[in-house]
């Protein structure tokens, strides 16, 4: 299949973000730009275009919960893709789960015996989300704190300005984002 690029801009502390789409739906998100003298097939499908950019853009001003975009799947191995929809499906915006949760809720770690070892996979897991933001890997948390997020620094601070949009986290004096509590209210 073939896969073409759109670049949205955004308010996140990271910057513009990088969507993939091929004709299935969306197969890659990334907080990063894709780095200097990339050179990207830009996706020519203007209702592709405005449907990414719209939703994307609509979420991160607070007036959209969920982006129901479609995702390809294709590139995504099958506990990985358990995983991933398990949490899509059953954290709603404005909730958190643990990995370790997250692991017993995915029912993919049965059976697993060594302490710590499922929460530990789910977060390598949520580390390759090739679709962040459409599967809410910022929603997954440590049981003891905010827990790690792709991109260092940057996505630390990704990762909090996402989980203050949704009203997890409250605001601090710096935040960027739309007001969440008149986004709650509209709802």
């Amino acid at each position: 299949m073939s896969t073409t690029w759109i670049t949205v801009g955004t308010p996140l502390p990271s910057g513009p973000m990088q969507i993939a789409v091929t004709p299935a739906g969306v197969v890659t998100s990334g907080y990063l730009p894709a780095g200097p003298g990339a050179s990207l097939p830009l996706c020519a499908d203007p209702a592709k275009i405005d449907a990414v950019t719209g939703r994307i853009t609509e979420y991160l001003a607070g007036r959209r919960r969920e982006l129901g975009l479609p995702i390809d799947w294709s590139r995504t191995g099958d506990a990985h893709r358990v995983v991933l929809r398990t949490l899509l499906t059953e954290v709603p915006y404005g909730q958190t789960i643990t990995y370790g949760e997250l692991a017993a809720l995915s029912g993919v770690f049965e059976g697993t015996t060594e302490p710590g070892a499922a929460a530990r996979t789910v977060g390598q897991m949520m580390a390759a989300n090739p679709v962040p933001l459409l599967v809410p890997c910022h929603r997954v948390v440590a049981a003891d704190g905010i827990g790690g997020f792709g991109g260092g620094r940057v996505g630390i601070e990704v990762k909090r300005w996402l989980l203050t949009l949704e009203g997890v986290l409250e605001p601090t004096l710096d935040w960027n984002g739309p007001d969440w509590a008149e986004a709650a209210e509209r709802g």
